[in-house]
């Protein structure tokens, strides 16, 4: 693509702000592994909550999104629950309360607070740091992935997917290593702000371009209903023959089922807490329980209403005046035997001349921002878990600050550096993004929510329940694809849960309880809700003042409505650029009574900062 000079100079300003941002707080950033990793747990609720919304606002997931929205309408609202998005409410309600009044470093040292330091907790500690390490590790690999695919096109040099893809997580790598979770908050910021000035401007330059006489004429029936049946029902056969393959490769006809198996995966992953990544480490780098709740509910707020009005604005260009261009190369694609990449519909959107000069440099430099965003904070939080978790553990526990800070910097390098070779043995952003929230979030889901929710459960049951996960992540979504081809991993998820569930029960019952000193601890502190009453008599019978008061029904009512607010503030910017008034309208009366009701029922019954 060519590039006008004032498009290039915004990118290389941007790209020089950000490293010279990670230089500028090294400093404050190298005290010591709470500082490197939490930003020393002094970062304000909201600027936290700006920095995690701009982690997820990434570039790879925006190709996604692009492409959802493209071939499913208003439908692709619900499609983002197999991360689950829906666990941002769980931590805005009471999750993320619970995390953070452990007050810990990782997700790994919080295994001591639920199981002590016995054996079984410390074989629950290495799996645990196990699962994040595939974890980093995999979302390495998706990243690499989307930021090669994007670059390749909009950017002006001829250098393969791969080449772009690493020069690019090198220069990110950099900022990284040097400023730890300061530098990353920070450029996380300034990413952030710019990505939302290029997202609305984009959702606007399509409602300019774009009328809903000519949404109407392209897109196939009930592909502006949120609602849905038992099959998808869009039928795009005629123009584009080649999208209605792609609903059937995605496994998403039958998608009353799928939204099943969405729905029962997601609830059980919001419960179990965030996994291992930047999504916890935020939580863990508030400065209160109250806080933590309060920047898991800024997410919602911040992230959606701009990150779907440059979603739905590139879509509608991408339906509206490109889709000539869009459907000779995908017919080009065809008849040359290769399959069509929809997943470029964002790169093919942005380097048409409707987007103008100097905003396309903002938008470049913007989705860069949210491609840096997210790699640059799943990078800061995996490496905490092999300092932390094993190298100040087990291999040198009286190291000072200064080498575990150098520490920090040999392992972040490392950990990239596995993760971009998996990237390169990644075929598309679709393979890996299901592999993750359909096969290995499976492995992880049984255990950490029994870790909350049953008293009996101790550290070999965590231990089992995660090496089997784990293992069923990396075997069963093979073997579906062996014996069912095409068939969505998804699919795999239960059986996943399964094996690992049994793990769970058998390793837990096999073998002794945890000491009751630790389970009291635990419960006083965190005061979850779920089978603790055994553990609750003994805490009462020793303190007859303690109040067991858990709110578990308003919990899961505030969950609700809070699923539902989520909801209208992704649909809503897209029926906007849409310009369906009647969808506006809906949506904005049900945004308004559902916040309303959380104001009222979650906000206002939020603890003090120091409960």
């Amino acid at each position: 693509m060519e590039l006008h000079t004032i498009d290039i100079i915004i990118i290389c300003v941007y790209l020089v702000c950000t490293i010279l941002i990670g230089f500028w707080v090294s400093k404050r950033a190298s005290k010591d592994l709470d500082s490197y990793f939490l930003g020393g747990k002094t970062l304000p609720w909201y600027i936290l909550g700006v920095s995690n919304a701009s982690g997820q606002f990434d570039i790879t997931g925006t190709m996604w999104l692009v492409y959802l929205c493209f071939v499913y309408g208003l439908k692709s609202v619900w499609i983002p629950w197999v991360w689950p998005t829906f666990n941002q409410i769980f931590l805005m309600v009471y999750v993320g309360m619970w995390l953070r009044r452990s007050n810990v470093l990782t997700g790994a040292e919080w295994i001591q607070t639920r199981f002590g330091r016995g054996t079984g907790a410390n074989l629950a500690h290495i799996s645990v740091v196990l699962f994040a390490l595939i974890n980093v590790i995999g979302m390495i690999a998706y990243a690499f992935k989307g930021i090669g695919k994007f670059a390749q096109i909009l950017l002006p040099w001829s250098l393969n997917q791969n080449t772009y893809a690493l020069i690019i997580l090198t220069v990110t790598t950099l900022y990284v290593v040097k400023g730890g979770m300061y530098s990353v908050v920070l450029t996380e910021v300034l990413q952030f702000a710019i990505m939302t000035i290029a997202s609305i401007t984009v959702g606007i330059i399509a409602i300019h371009h774009v009328s809903p006489e000519m949404i109407e004429a392209v897109v196939p029936p009930g592909w502006q209903d949120l609602s849905f049946g038992w099959k998808l029902g869009l039928n795009w056969s005629g123009a584009f023959d080649m999208v209605q393959s792609s609903i059937t490769a995605d496994g998403f006809s039958l998608f009353t089922v799928i939204m099943m198996l969405m729905l029962f995966k997601g609830i059980l992953a919001s419960m179990a807490g965030p996994s291992p990544n930047y999504d916890m480490q935020r939580v863990l780098a508030t400065r209160s329980p109250r806080e933590a709740s309060l920047m898991s509910g800024t997410v919602n707020v911040v992230l959606y209403f701009p990150r779907y009005m440059l979603i739905a604005g590139l879509t509608i260009l991408a339906l509206g005046p490109l889709r000539e261009t869009l459907q000779g190369m995908w017919t080009t694609a065809a008849q040359a035997g290769n399959s069509p990449d929809f997943e470029q519909i964002l790169p093919v959107v942005i380097q048409s001349a409707i987007i103008p000069v100097g905003l396309t440099g903002l938008l470049l430099a913007g989705l860069l921002a949210a491609f840096m965003s997210t790699f640059a904070a799943t990078v800061n939080a995996g490496p905490a878990y092999i300092v932390n978790d094993i190298y100040k553990r087990f291999i040198n526990p009286t190291a000072s600050n200064k080498v575990q800070v150098r520490m920090s910097y040999l392992t972040t390098i490392l950990v990239v550096a596995v993760g971009i070779v998996f990237g390169f043995l990644t075929e598309t952003i679709t393979e890996v993004t299901l592999w993750i929230v359909g096969g290995l979030y499976g492995g992880y889901v049984a255990a950490n929510v029994l870790k909350w929710h049953w008293w009996r459960f101790n550290g070999f049951g965590f231990f089992w329940g995660m090496i089997i996960g784990t293992i069923g992540a990396l075997v069963v979504p093979p073997i579906v694809e062996h014996f069912w081809p095409g068939t969505n991993t998804l699919y795999a998820f239960p059986a996943i849960f399964l094996f690992s569930a049994i793990g769970c029960v058998l390793g837990t019952l096999l073998t002794k309880p945890e000491d009751d000193e630790i389970l009291k601890s635990f419960y006083k502190t965190v005061r979850p809700w779920g089978f603790w009453k055994p553990i609750a008599d003994k805490v009462k019978a020793e303190d007859p003042g303690f109040e067991i008061k858990t709110d578990c029904a308003r919990h899961w009512f505030n969950v609700v409505v809070g699923m539902i607010w989520q909801v209208t503030l992704v649909a809503l910017p897209i029926y906007i650029v849409i310009q369906n008034s009647r969808g506006i309208v809906s949506t904005l009366v049900v945004l308004i009574v559902t916040t309303i009701i959380l104001k009222k029922s979650w906000f206002d019954r939020l603890p003090s900062d120091k409960s």
